[in-house]
């Protein structure tokens, strides 16, 4: 690695004890988040066919969150172990590059996705014609944007090195004090890849929970309180917040302390390198983060990857009990028996105010929500939504789906 004074960069400045804790957090994020990741990823590749262009956004996040999994825990880890970097200061430097990368490349694609989400749903004339190769340039642009940003210590630009606490590799955050060109790169660094992405996240679900807000008071002077309506509204709500408290939560640390090393009067080395060892795991976590959102709480993804586990579920039952193939078949067969039921029971079913009859009858020899493919034959109730200038009639079940789907 170079002559003593290198060599002793990259050994630990923090405990033993605490490398360890360091290390075992590292092992279970990096098990969560290669989990997480490709399901999400799995979830996509199901769906391929019929993925929408904001959903584009989701599929790079997972790229870039797994690339960033296999790109630094394995390295991460055993260092934590070991209680110093184990690998070359080439390594170091593809480490620190991989971790730049992929972290920006996350924290833009979450940007573009907040700015996809509000156009379609605050401004839905211009959002209507949002297509797949909006979506695909702007994934591109984001892995540029990010690109420039990592390459820049390799060309001179700032500086790539160890961590202060001695066991993983980033920028050099102590160079800013003495090197006029590695303080432009940290104050652009800090302005266009924290700054302007948390207050553009920020704005973005605030407008979105806003006009949520008014569309549902809308809808609810037209037509009687739905509880659909108000469960969509209730998964927006959660949905911008954890976006927003997962970013604010992951990098937030890491921005601060950065800051503080860079521009902070006084020696660099009264900064206590535990602080940048907590900060960097607060940075790893968004790997796990992301997934956990999007999949957990993505309604479309979630019901996909709930049809699959079932499907693998029933697969297994099959083969370690064949004879669950017969009650599956009863099963199947009530199925068929409600859409026989539910087409021919028009006589008991009672007229809305739209004209379409709401059908009271189900097969009375199957539970009560069993099956996937039952007949919905809910009547469609629509409202007139007034914005601006134009007003618009859509279902009411719509309205919640389209919103809740966006994000």
């Amino acid at each position: 690695m170079g002559n003593a004074s290198d060599v002793h960069l990259y050994v630990s400045k923090i405990s033993r004890e605490s490398d360890i804790i360091l290390a075992s957090i590292y092992t279970i994020f990096g098990v969560m988040s290669l989990m997480g990741n490709s399901t999400l990823l799995f979830v996509a590749y199901r769906k391929k066919s019929s993925l929408k262009p904001a959903e584009f956004f989701v599929v790079s996040l997972a790229i870039s969150d797994l690339g960033m999994t296999l790109s630094l825990f394995p390295f991460a880890i055993p260092s934590s172990f070991y209680h110093r970097w184990l690998f070359t200061e080439s390594m170091c430097m593809v480490y620190a590059f991989c971790g730049m990368f992929f972290g920006l490349c996350s924290l833009t694609n979450l940007t573009i996705l907040s700015m996809v989400c509000w156009l379609k749903i605050c401004c839905p004339n211009y959002g209507s014609k949002f297509a797949t190769r909006h979506a695909c340039l702007l994934v591109c642009a984001a892995w540029c944007y990010a690109l420039i940003f990592a390459v820049g210590p390799t060309t001179g630009w700032g500086e790539y090195g160890p961590e202060p606490y001695g066991t993983a590799c980033c920028i050099n955050w102590h160079l800013p004090r003495t090197n006029m060109s590695a303080r432009s790169y940290i104050v652009c660094l800090f302005l266009f890849c924290y700054i302007v992405p948390c207050s553009v996240i920020f704005l973005s679900y605030l407008f979105i929970l806003l006009t949520v807000r008014g569309a549902r008071q809308a809808v609810q002077q037209h037509v009687s309180p739905q509880n659909k309506i108000t469960n969509a509204q209730t998964l927006i709500v959660k949905l911008s917040v954890a976006v927003c408290i997962g970013f604010l939560t992951a990098w937030s640390p890491y921005a601060l302390v950065s800051m503080w090393a860079a521009f902070a009067g006084g020696d660099p080395d009264d900064i206590p390198p535990i602080a940048f060892a907590v900060a960097a795991v607060f940075a790893k976590s968004s790997t796990l983060y992301n997934p956990m959102v999007y999949l957990l709480f993505k309604p479309n993804f979630r019901r996909l990857l709930k049809r699959d586990a079932t499907r693998c579920c029933r697969t297994i039952c099959h083969c370690l009990c064949p004879s669950t193939a017969v009650a599956d078949q009863k099963v199947h067969s009530c199925e068929a028996g409600r859409r026989g039921q539910g087409i021919k029971d028009d006589g008991n079913s009672t007229r809305l105010s739209n004209g379409l009859g709401e059908t009271h009858s189900a097969c009375r020899h199957c539970p009560v929500g069993g099956g996937d493919h039952s007949l919905d034959v809910t009547p469609l109730r629509t409202a007139r939504i007034l914005a601006g200038s134009t007003n618009s009639e859509m279902a009411v079940s719509q309205l919640s789906n389209d919103q809740s789907d966006f994000l």
